[in-house]
This record gives structure tokens, sequence and C-alpha cells, in this order.
């Protein structure tokens, strides 16, 4: 398990720490509803960075929060209100408390990442088997389900076959959880398209409220959870452009930073300029598909 390097979460009056990850800071406030609070730190490699990526919590809440109107016909979600507490606002959210899946529900319309490793090896992803001679960033015929374990904090989450997830939770719960995440992939798919960006996986996460209803949690198609390329220069068979934390991952694997990841040892600071891209792409991101300026 990778030293996760995480900072202290910040005293917030009305709140009390409950559990801080990779990127987020969860908190119970005294009224007993959740308060998800979004900070500017990015990981790679299942290391969060002593840099941080300025305004990219506000960037990450305020796209989520347009994507959740965007689907609230496909599925409900569990953000409660926006009113936050002042030092914290616009980079959080006072949401309802969930029962958590135990399972990360991937859609891909696309083959890269992990999915195009396992593709080479066997032909398949999640045991689900795809045409001969795909390359990185082919489309394929139909989204598919990808699901992947939900692993323990700073270790790598592993993709699994959807038998695995009715072991995990049952037929009934299963056959739900990857009708809900296509459906969310093709209605957001087909709004990035329009927008002039591909939308070629994310990850979503999905729990049950108090009713019993299943609802969308965490956050939903950010660049954080979400492969975004810009679709005038897809070109399969290479690494695609993207509107993601790419240009870190890249940066990192270059002899520039001197950084080898088999060393187990965490990346070294960021350079200013990394930094700088960064936060333009995750700026580019939200205005390209919300139509706002940030």
């Amino acid at each position: 398990m990778a030293d996760l390097n995480i900072p202290e979460a910040p005293v917030i009056p009305g709140a009390t720490h409950l559990h801080s990850g990779k990127v987020r800071d969860l908190y119970v406030l005294d009224a007993g509803d959740l308060l998800m609070v979004a900070s500017d730190r990015i990981s790679i490699f299942d290391f969060v960075l002593d840099s941080t990526i300025p305004d990219k919590g506000e960037i990450l809440t305020r796209m989520s929060l347009w994507w959740f109107e965007q689907l609230a016909d496909v599925v409900p979600n569990h953000v409660i209100s926006s009113d936050v507490p002042d030092v914290v606002r616009g980079r959080a959210v006072v949401c309802q408390r969930l029962d958590m899946y135990r399972v990360e529900c991937v859609a891909r319309g696309y083959l890269t990442g992990s999915g195009l490793v396992d593709y080479r090896t066997s032909g398949e992803v999640c045991g689900v088997a795809l045409s001969p001679g795909l390359e990185d960033g082919s489309r394929l015929d139909t989204a598919i389900f990808t699901p992947a374990t939900k692993a323990a904090l700073g270790d790598h989450d592993e993709n699994v076959s959807y038998d695995a997830v009715v072991a995990e939770v049952g037929a009934p719960v299963a056959e739900r959880l990857r009708g809900l995440t296509l459906e969310v992939y093709d209605r957001a798919e087909e709004i990035a398209r329009g927008r002039g960006i591909i939308l070629a996986d994310t990850k979503l996460e999905f729990g049950v409220g108090a009713d019993g209803e299943m609802v969308l949690g965490d956050e939903v198609l950010t660049p954080d959870s979400s492969r975004f390329w810009p679709a005038d220069q897809w070109q399969p068979g290479r690494t695609q452009p993207s509107y993601d934390k790419q240009i870190v991952r890249n940066w990192a694997l270059s002899p520039e930073s001197g950084w080898e990841k088999a060393s187990g040892e965490p990346p070294p600071p960021l350079p200013a300029e990394v930094v700088d891209r960064t936060r333009a792409r995750y700026v580019e991101a939200y205005e390209l598909l919300t139509g706002e300026r940030f």
C-alpha cells in the first residue's frame, strides 16, 4: 500500500471530520447530514502529490453539480444542497448518507487504460469479448460495463467480471447497477459529443438511501473520474490528448521528473508549468462541457 500523503483535514465549524480520501474530505454536520469537500489535491499511481492544482476542488464540485442536473431524470443523486459553510463554499456539497455498494461501476465506450491492457492479454475486458484488431483509443461497437473492486484506500482497484459483481451484491442489484451505469454513460456521451468532447470512459459509485432507493453518489463525470478527449484530435492507435490529469502522469513518467515508478517512492513536486497546464485543462473541460465561464 502506498504512503498516501494525505494532509490533515481542516477544521470546519459545525462539522466533525469523518474520513479523508485522495481528493475529498468527509464530515458530518451537526444536523446529521454529510458534508463532502473537494480539495485541490491531485493523485497519480495511488500517491497524493505534495503539489496541488489551484481551483481544482471548485471545478470538480461545479462540474459534478452540473452533471447531476443533466442526469436527474435518469437516476437520483445524493446532493441535498450546495449551501455550505463559508470556509468551503464553492467546493463542497451537503449530501445524504448512503449505504455504498463496494463496486466501482465503470462504463467504457472506447478502449484504453487498464481495459486496453486486459484486451491485449485476453481479447476481453472484464469477461466481455471484444472484436479483434482494436487499438488504443478504438471506439467500441457499444459501451460496455467493466466493473472493478472498490479497493481499500491506497490499494489498486482491480477489474472484475460481471459474475463477480453478482456474487458481491446479488443478481437483481448487479443488473440494476449495470443498467444505470450504461444509461448514465450513454446520456453523458451524447451531451459531451455535442460539445466536441469524447467521453471515453467513466467511473460511477452508487449506494442505497434511507428509503431503499438506488442513488448516484460521490462525484460524477469529472476529469478525475472520467477520460475526456478532444473529438477533433481523436486518432486511434496512439495515446489521446485529454482533459484530465494525464499531463501529470506523463510528466511523472518522463526523464525530466527523475522518478522511477517501481521505486515505491512518491513522485516529486510538480513544476509550476505542469501545475498551470493541468489547471488550464480542467478549466477548459468545465467550460466546454457546461457552456459556463469559470
